[in-house]
């Protein structure tokens, strides 16, 4: 298995449950309010950890009870947090999550000590940029550090694989060019392209506009109808496994974790997303963003029972 680095946030979730995500405007009565522990960053390094990956995760906390609590967790699926950045002021970042009865959420994230994983503290880091294979970001960190990571990590020719999230109006060509791996979401590959991306049509035209822009692959996740690989030449679909949705907040950090881990494992990059379907099919049957991570045993238990049903179904057919 070799190495994963993930660059990103840490934050301490508060979960509001709710019938209805309110409009502007709107005040409607919650069912319940949680903390959850994670960050886009952090909740993709636990799951690389949880899924089997060797995993070093940079990015900054606060000196206090929930940023001592994020790094206990990594730490505890075998995380390499020795590094991991404390700031006394501000403190750890924080994210407000509304989910509805249906399982879809809506997020306001207060980045607090994110703000300090910046280029300086990156390159006060570069043993962990050295040791890695992988280099897995997000964007919920300042932008100077991921393309700071982007063009060191190229440097070193380490795979680096983007999820664009939150996205920006635009990515320069030079980080696209750099990106091995680039993974959004429908809304995301909207906001970064310019384009719509409602139909099927418009999505494939959409990931084609970043390769033609210089990213060398595309992985649109589209939720319940599993996701899509782009590349210059070629256009894959890759179906979901049928589950009950009860919470999609890590849903997509689970999957591109499970991409990282699968390839860092040998994996093909088709074999490394039918892997991370299945993964972010099981997170979303669970509340909560760390919480909802399988563990490599449950993914390769649910990815045999998934075989067996399709031999099923093609021995009747």
């Amino acid at each position: 298995m070799k190495n994963i680095l993930v660059v990103g946030s840490l934050n301490m979730d508060l979960v509001l449950q709710m019938e209805k995500i309110p409009s502007v405007g709107e005040t409607v009565l919650g069912d319940g309010l949680r903390y959850s522990l994670g960050g886009k960053g952090a909740n993709q390094a636990f799951a690389a950890g949880n899924l089997g990956g060797n995993v070093e995760m940079l990015g900054c906390v606060g000196e206090d009870s929930f940023g001592a609590k994020l790094v206990r967790n990594l730490a505890s699926v075998g995380v390499d947090v020795g590094h991991i950045g404390r700031s006394a002021s501000p403190g750890t970042g924080t994210a407000v999550i509304c989910v509805e009865k249906s399982g879809d959420n809506s997020i306001v994230v207060v980045p607090g000590a994110n703000k300090t994983c910046d280029e300086e503290y990156l390159r006060s880091n570069d043993a962990a940029f050295q040791k890695c294979d992988y280099i897995l970001l997000q964007m919920e960190i300042p932008r100077d550090a991921v393309e700071y990571a982007v063009n060191r990590g190229k440097e070193l020719s380490k795979t680096i694989i983007l999820n664009p999230a939150p996205a920006p109006a635009a990515l320069p060509q030079d980080i696209l060019s750099k990106v091995d791996y680039i993974i959004p979401n429908e809304t995301e590959l909207s906001r970064l392209s310019g384009c719509r991306s409602d139909s099927e049509n418009e999505m494939e035209a959409a990931a084609r506009k970043l390769i033609a822009a210089g990213a060398h692959a595309v992985i649109v996740t589209l939720g319940h109808k599993g996701s899509v690989l782009v590349q210059k030449d070629t256009l894959e679909r890759f179906p979901p496994i049928q589950v009950e949705a009860v919470d999609t907040t890590a849903a997509g950090d689970c999957f591109c974790a499970a991409f990282a881990v699968a390839l860092a494992d040998g994996k093909t990059p088709a074999q490394a997303i039918s892997f991370a379907n299945v993964a972010a099919g099981l997170a979303v049957t669970r509340p909560g963003a760390q919480d909802s991570i399988p563990t490599q045993a449950e993914v390769e238990e649910r990815r045999v029972s998934e075989r067996g049903r399709k031999e099923a179904v093609r021995a009747e057919g």
